[in-house]
């Protein structure tokens, strides 16, 4: 029953060493914003902008019973030095002495709640029976609860001087206490962020500024666009050799975007904020891409002539658990992102449920076929999100999905980029699996056979797993917006680098490489022991699914290994190297002559300067079509554009469609190194 209580010291701990790091620029800048600002700053992090107007407002339900302080009346106004106060006290007290005495020597959060309890009738919803939350001075046991199986006159005459000295109270009370600095917390560390965002001169701009541009060859460009049907895709029956292109292309996709986390920062924050705020635990409980290399290679194996039914079987179980895998990874990425937006309402967590990674378990509650009439957007987000559906299942929901968003505009503008950037991955990976399956007829799911890659991918998850809790960045990523700031991302990286080599006995990138090369030997292994068996007529061994070496002799084994290695870096390199290791495409001959909207919209797309501008999808849309692409849009928010028969290149391009009308700003650094990737084209490709 330690969770709440271990959230509130780590929260804690969090706003301790952001405010030792900040707190003389915090205090600057607050006092050079005004009203409006410092309401902005306060609504930008919280749920739907929604704050206490005034310490009694009671139009937040319960809030004002928790936090009442936390109000924009006393907040915001000019030269109040009110958030100044309580974050120094809330970042500078220890919690015990926060639990007994409030700022400026006012109750503490125990006596502020027990009066809630008895003025106001606040009450924790579920009820403990026999449980106690203990408060006392140490971290590890501050805030824990016990439940007394037998209560009895010893019991209790052993806990009195505890309850007499207010160190020991039910746990109905001191859950409440606990959710109460919680809230208080948790606002106190993310508005740190906003404040020095607000005031930052040196960081890495995080949006785009806008620019003006004209949309006249747009609308023309657009009536000559060829959109053609998704459902034509279904009648074309790609070659084996399509897959191997198509997967290789994914490898390049996920090189590009491993590239751009290791040195763009601003891509690299993006990602850490999502996924830092849809962490499980944030989800209220009951109580209140590295595999399309690895397939690609399968794929290659399959085509080879020499390959006979024995091998070929080996393969095909191979490529269907690793496609299962992958799906599932997609899904699960998907659905934390969903379970703390959009979807925040229909999943509970499990209290005290983990799987292996540490991460705590999230249900779907409620039926998602009660949101089909309602809210069909919701309903088919839902039914993606959930274990019962398939990849083959998948298929169907993210085409209705498609046409709800292309029939309804709006609909397409609640999908946030959190969501959005997770239901483009999803989709990718079930496009592919659906292009997949009628040409190789791949077998069913496999738990028993075929588990080369996952079984070893899911043992160097494991033993990274266990390394997170050790692992301190706070340095250069607290907040998180701080890797923002000059030679914070690229320190925050090479920093992990060196924890994992120190931790494994090599580069994190070496980990995943040497994976991929390790399940390939073990292909040629096992085809060659049961052939070994087969020949003799007997039953082949079964392949062992794991290592079963010891942590020290892998460690060490490794470090030999790098003494040897004749590779400088890993392909999965993660400190700052080019986006691609993937040569480019030849520029073409000459120039594109266009338009001057469609000039506008690539020396956007090719501009390397900080105050970029943006770029609205339709314009790039226009600008293809006035190059002579068609596009075929296909689940959801995946697009193919297809070159005219009149280009060199015939290589399609999948890119992905922002949730909003503006193309942001790390899908454009991805737009424009795909079509310098793909085609050649840079700054200098297109003139008026």
């Amino acid at each position: 029953m330690a969770s709440l209580a271990e959230g509130v010291v780590d929260l804690h701990a969090d706003l301790v060493n952001k405010y030792r790091r900040h707190a003389g620029t915090i205090e600057r800048i607050w006092r050079t914003l005004n009203p409006a600002q410092r309401t902005a700053c306060m609504k930008a992090g919280s749920r739907d902008g929604e704050i206490l107007r005034h310490p009694l407002d009671f139009k937040l339900g319960n809030v004002y019973k928790f936090i009442p302080e936390w109000n924009l009346q006393d907040i915001t106004k000019a030269g109040s030095d009110f958030f100044l106060d309580l974050l120094r006290f809330r970042a500078t007290t220890e919690l015990w002495d926060q639990y007994a005495t409030g700022l400026n020597n006012g109750p503490g959060d125990h006596a502020h709640i027990v009066e809630m309890m008895e003025k106001r009738n606040l009450r924790l919803i579920e009820r403990f029976d026999n449980c106690f939350s203990m408060f006392l001075p140490e971290p590890d046991q501050y805030g824990r609860s016990y439940s007394i199986v037998r209560q009895d006159a010893e019991i209790m005459r052993g806990l009195k001087p505890a309850i007499d000295a207010g160190l020991c109270i039910p746990q109905n009370t001191g859950d409440l206490i606990l959710l109460r600095q919680q809230y208080l917390l948790q606002s106190l560390n993310i508005i740190i962020e906003d404040v020095l965002e607000a005031g930052s001169k040196t960081r890495a701009q995080k949006a785009p500024a806008k620019t003006k541009k004209t949309d006249t060859a747009v609308s023309d460009a657009l009536s000559n666009l060829q959109i053609q049907d998704g459902k034509k895709k279904a009648n074309t029956q790609l070659s084996l050799a399509d897959l191997i292109a198509t997967a290789r292309d994914q490898k390049e996709v996920v090189d590009e975007h491993l590239g751009f986390l290791s040195t763009a920062p601003v891509v690299l924050a993006r990602a850490v904020n999502h996924f830092f705020f849809s962490r499980p635990e944030l989800v209220p409980d009951e109580k209140g891409r590295r595999l399309p290399d690895y397939l690609s290679r399968l794929l290659q194996l399959l085509e080879a002539k020499t390959v006979d039914k024995v091998y070929r079987a080996i393969i095909l179980q191979e490529i269907s658990n690793v496609c299962h895998h992958e799906y599932s990874r997609a899904q699960t990425v998907f659905k934390r992102i969903l379970q703390t937006d959009m979807g925040s309402k229909w999943f509970k967590r499990v209290s005290n449920v983990y799987d292996k990674a540490g991460n705590a378990r999230v249900a779907m509650k409620g039926k998602p076929d009660d949101l089909t009439a309602t809210d069909p957007l919701l309903h088919y987000m839902l039914r993606l999100a959930h274990p019962d559906t398939t990849a083959a299942k998948a298929v169907d929901w993210l085409t209705r999905l498609g046409d709800l968003v292309d029939s309804h505009p709006a609909e397409r503008a609640r999908i946030n980029d959190k969501e959005g950037d997770t239901l483009f991955n999803l989709a990718v990976v079930v496009g592919f699996i659906q292009d997949l399956s009628p040409v190789i007829s791949m077998p069913s799911l496999s738990r028993k056979k075929g588990q080369i890659f996952v079984s070893r991918f899911n043992d160097l998850e494991t033993e990274l797993n266990a390394l997170k809790d050790q692992v301190d960045l706070r340095e250069f990523a607290v907040p998180i917006d701080n890797l923002l700031e000059p030679g914070m991302a690229e320190s925050a990286l090479q920093s992990l680098d060196k924890f994992i080599i120190e931790k494994t006995g090599t580069k994190i990138g070496f980990l995943y490489q040497d994976t991929l090369a390790d399940c390939l030997e073990d292909l040629d292994i096992q085809y060659q022991q049961i052939k070994e068996k087969l020949e003799k007529k007997g039953e082949p061994t079964p392949f062992p699914s794991s290592t079963t070496e010891t942590k020290e002799a892998r460690i060490e084994q490794r470090k030999q290994k790098e003494k040897t290695r004749g590779t400088p870096s890993s392909v999965y390199e993660i400190t700052p190297h080019a986006p691609s290791s993937i040569a480019p495409a030849q520029p073409p001959a000459k120039p594109f002559k266009v338009s001057k909207a469609t000039a506008d919209v690539f020396a956007t797309l090719f501009n390397i300067s900080e105050e970029r501008g943006t770029v609205n999808w339709s314009a790039f849309v226009g600008a293809m079509a006035e190059l002579g692409f068609s596009v075929l849009p296909c689940f959801g928010s995946v697009y193919k554009f297809y070159p005219p028969e009149t280009m060199e290149v015939k290589r399609p391009l999948t890119l992905h469609r922002p949730h909003g009308s503006e193309i942001p700003r790390h899908l454009i650094l991805v737009f424009a190194q795909r079509l310098k990737r793909v085609y050649g084209w840079n700054e200098g490709s297109f003139v008026v």
